[in-house]
């Protein structure tokens, strides 16, 4: 009797690549391949601008956690990119140091830290966001797919107890973004 589960093929492109025949327990090694290569890709991008500054992707992480949450602390950078604080402080004092990123100190404490871009630093992040929105975009519009869809597929991705975190951060992100053009 056969398995009613079996999944003989997947929705794709004729002929591709993904035309796979799994069974229901087996991995989907080409989707995560997929995204192997497609995470390569994207923040290859991004790579190759920042080389040119001799910067690498965590230069990139904090550029662009900083031009999305201006004034964001030390404290709240390292949460969001899991790094130790040694690689965090290597990584802003070079920012700092290079002129794209100041630190001031906080309001109520003045033991934080508080950062944010230059104009340098923003145009910095703007190129590289402006490459891989670019990327994002054809890669969208080549697969039909929403950009809806794409963010529901990613936040799928993210462990459940930290979707709403991450739900937040974003809408942060956004909300700062529409108040500095308004």
């Amino acid at each position: 009797m056969a398995d009613i589960n079996f999944v003989a093929e997947r929705s794709s492109p004729a002929g591709s690549a993904s035309e796979t025949v799994t069974g229901p327990d087996e991995p989907y090694y080409d989707l995560i391949e997929m995204l192997f290569f497609a995470y390569r890709a994207f923040v290859g991008d991004a790579d190759g601008m920042l080389a040119r500054y001799g910067f690498g992707r965590a230069h990139h992480r904090a550029l662009h956690f900083v031009a999305r949450h201006p004034g964001i602390t030390v404290a709240e950078l390292l949460d969001i990119l899991k790094i130790t604080k040694q690689s965090l402080g290597r990584v802003l004092r070079e920012l700092v140091e290079t002129g794209y990123v100041i630190q001031r100190e906080g309001h109520a404490d003045r033991r934080q830290r508080l950062l944010y871009l230059t104009d340098k630093g923003a145009k910095l992040a703007a190129d590289v966001a402006s490459v891989q929105t670019g990327r994002l975009m054809r890669a969208l519009a080549d697969s039909g797919e929403t950009r809806d869809g794409a963010y529901r597929l990613l936040l799928g991705l993210v462990d459940t107890d930290q979707r709403r975190e991450v739900e937040r951060l974003i809408a942060r992100g956004n909300s700062n973004r529409r108040d500095r053009h308004k």
